[in-house]
């Protein structure tokens, strides 16, 4: 009898999930809704998405950089407790996460895809409109 609740309460998650993606309450309960709605429904909920994983991986990359070099100061001052690869691990991952959206940019470039407006945001400059 669990087993039968829990499987209903999962479809009935699925299917709230399925809503709020597809977008439900503005498209879906309107008389012209069809499939072409509810795909550029989801396009347009997604177009924002590169931007969110770009600055997700920028700050996971700084936190893990700064969390390697603390275990490199970890190691130096007690080589027997910390050893070193626990910091480099870090700095390593924590590159290869700040450098994502840079490595991504490269690979759409490179390959050329026509047609997909997919892309990383980059990060350039910051300016400080100061009088």
């Amino acid at each position: 009898m669990v087993a039968g609740f829990k499987k209903k309460v999962d479809e009935y998650f699925l299917l709230c999930a399925l809503c709020l993606v597809c977008g439900y309450p503005s498209s879906c309960l309107a008389a012209n809704a069809n499939f072409s709605t509810i795909a550029r429904n989801i396009t347009t909920s997604i177009s924002l998405l590169p931007g969110l994983l770009t600055a997700i991986s920028y700050l996971l990359g700084l936190v893990l950089g700064v969390l390697g070099v603390l275990k490199i100061k970890d190691h130096v001052e007690n080589p027997l407790k910390t050893p070193l690869h626990h910091g480099a691990i870090r700095l390593l991952v924590g590159g290869a996460l700040f450098s994502l959206s840079i490595i991504f940019e490269a690979m759409h470039n490179t390959m050329g895809v026509a047609g997909v407006a997919v892309r990383a945001a980059p990060l350039y400059s910051a300016s400080f409109n100061v009088s």
